[in-house]
């Protein structure tokens, strides 16, 4: 039998933000923006000739520190072209958060990507995220994810996923949700924290909150996003809100006052609690807890 692993440490990452890595002024921007987290991006938001700088410009402004409380990760270039290894041995020597790899695609990269970074001098407090965006890496999903402790965000490509799919971008995203449930549930299965892909049209916010609830329904822990202006809704959206916070409150006072009363049944608002409803309460409230310390 697969045991699932224990859940990760509670860290708000409602938001993750896709910053480009050739723009210094979005660099500079991105110390004041409410995201959990930020991806400094040297790969698709980057041109060829502009990697070198680019890396340089983001490695200067992750060993400079100000982003505060907000996770940050690199997004260096994939494993299959001329500028990863210099992206990964410049990263593991300033030390991000994360390293965030494209395209990886079985275990044995993730080992190679977790080779690199020891054989570079990367801290261990340097994490792998790895993103899923085709349709081997969602057959490959759990192998993946257990692959290395080092690792422990998977995040979804889903604009690579549709296109290698040769899927049309629809509402509700019926073409995507086999790919987004087998990396779900190998997330889950070997407690990493997983991230919905991005939304491409930035003016449409009715139909990004729309894609926000999905995922959170769905059980993503946030969403990457593409521009500042979908902050606001993803915070809100994947944060626990005060009547979820509330009921949670309720029942776990419930179930801890059965059990002092030795009583097997615990019913709160009508339904009965399991332990299962107690756990998730537990982690309602961490999860709230961790954005408002986040927030202060």
């Amino acid at each position: 039998m697969i045991e699932p692993l224990p859940e990760p440490t509670t860290r708000p990452r409602r938001s993750v933000l896709y910053m480009p890595g050739a723009n210094e002024r979005a660099l500079e921007k991105a110390r004041t923006l409410p995201a959990d987290a930020l991806i400094l991006d040297l790969e698709d938001a980057v041109a060829p000739d502009a990697k070198a700088d680019a890396r340089e410009r983001v490695c200067a402004a992750v060993a400079a520190g100000s982003y505060g409380r907000r996770e940050v990760a690199i997004r260096v270039n994939g494993l299959d072209t001329p500028w990863h290894a210099d992206d990964l041995r410049a990263a593991a020597a300033v030390g991000p958060d994360a390293v965030l790899v494209p395209k990886v695609n079985s275990a044995s990269e993730v080992h190679a990507i977790e080779r690199a970074l020891r054989a570079a001098g990367a801290g261990e407090d340097t994490a792998i995220w790895a993103m899923l965006e085709t349709p081997v890496a969602m057959l490959n999903a759990y192998d993946i994810a257990r692959e290395s402790a080092r690792l422990t965000v998977l995040v979804m490509g889903t604009n690579d996923l549709a296109n290698e799919l040769h899927a049309e971008h629809v509402p509700g995203r019926a073409p995507l949700l086999g790919g987004l449930s087998l990396a779900l549930l190998a997330a889950r299965a070997t407690g990493k924290a997983i991230l919905d892909g991005v939304y491409n049209d930035v003016r449409d916010l009715a139909g990004f909150e729309a894609e926000c609830r999905q995922g959170r329904e769905f059980g993503f822990d946030g969403k990457t996003l593409i521009h500042p202006g979908q902050l606001e809704p993803c915070n809100r959206i994947f944060a626990p809100s005060e009547a979820e916070v509330a009921g949670a409150r309720r029942i776990i006072d419930a179930f801890d006052e059965a059990m002092r009363d030795g009583r097997g049944v615990v019913t709160v608002d009508g339904r009965m609690i399991e332990h299962l409803h107690v756990a998730n309460a537990r982690r309602v409230l961490a999860l709230a807890a961790a954005v408002a310390d986040l927030s202060a």
